[in-house]
């Protein structure tokens, strides 16, 4: 099977409101494909119609090679899928919780302590068997959550929004055991607003309002959407200088970046020119995922106005 998920012109319309608009994208096996956009971009819509919960109003797709519309039934069957809700029993144990979702996948009695000791293995939860749901810190919930919906050893994961909430120590922890299981054949589609999240994945789309507006490798997209010399700049009162930069004849873009402003020039040999009339001793950087996604978000405005 050459691609995993395929969708060509999918579309969601809710009443008057277009949730997601002709996406079509293509996500091949073992990859974990970034899916990254501002809340309310179409991100949950696009996720719950892959797993078979949502009918879309047009367009087409595959999910393992199954209809999304004719084969919806068998696709919930064969992946994990984890929302930003999932739901954990908190006055169950954490092994009572385990336990439930193998026998709601109809993991066969025999097998299921194993399964079980492998998700339990998988979330650093051994030995925390008997532990109430509702003792455990957010980054073991997810964890747990994350262990529950991968218990039938599915081979596409759907991960929505997995790592909101938790600290960034369990950030890395989770995305450690999501690069684990791609490098055992397990595809993974996750949503997420954190760009050092997106650096990990091999394949990254960026969707705003419902419409798909990139798509590549995060190293393709920097190289594509940011063309010019990136500069960090450490000026006193960033914000209030940003009008006055942006109207220099050689600044393409100007954004701020926690306490420092990041500059797009045409080229470096504007960069002399620059540090005289601001005043700022910057220095070059290679541009980051968020520097494409606000220049994106940027251009993807600039053409609806």
């Amino acid at each position: 099977m050459e691609y995993v998920v395929s969708t060509n012109g999918l579309t969601k319309i809710f009443g008057n409101f277009t949730a997601v608009d002709n996406l079509t994208i293509n996500i091949r096996p073992g990859e974990i494909y970034g899916f990254l956009g501002p809340n309310g971009s179409g991100k949950t819509t696009t996720i719950r119609m892959l797993c078979g919960l949502l009918e879309p109003t047009s367009g087409s797709g595959t999910v393992l090679g199954y209809d999304l519309v004719r084969e919806s039934e068998k696709i919930k069957s064969k992946i994990g899928y984890m929302s930003q809700k999932f739901s954990l029993y908190e006055d169950l144990t954490v092994y009572e919780n385990l336990d439930f979702y193998a026998g709601m996948y109809s993991i066969p009695y025999q097998e299921r302590k194993k399964r079980i000791g492998e998700m339990l293995e998988m979330s650093l939860l051994a030995g925390r068997e008997d532990e109430l749901v509702s003792n455990l810190s957010g980054g073991f919930k997810q964890r747990l959550a994350m262990g529950c919906s991968i218990i039938s050893r599915p081979s596409l994961l759907f991960l929505d929004e997995p790592t909101s909430g938790i600290s960034p120590t369990s950030r890395r922890m989770f995305f450690q055991i999501i690069q684990r299981m791609a490098n055992e054949g397990v595809t993974v589609m996750v949503t997420t607003h954190f760009m050092d999240e997106a650096e990990r994945c091999y394949q990254i789309a960026f969707i705003s309002e419902g419409m798909l507006i990139a798509n590549d490798t995060p190293d393709n997209l920097k190289q594509k959407v940011i063309t010019g010399c990136m500069l960090e700049a450490d000026l006193p009162d960033a914000l209030r200088r940003i009008d006055s930069i942006e109207k220099l004849p050689y600044v393409k873009d100007c954004t701020i970046h926690g306490q420092m402003l990041h500059v797009l020039l045409e080229s470096e040999s504007h960069l002399e020119a620059f540090n005289q009339f601001t005043g700022a001793n910057s220095t070059i950087i290679e541009p980051s995922l968020e520097d494409v996604f606000i220049s994106l978000a940027r251009k993807k405005r600039k053409q609806v106005s």
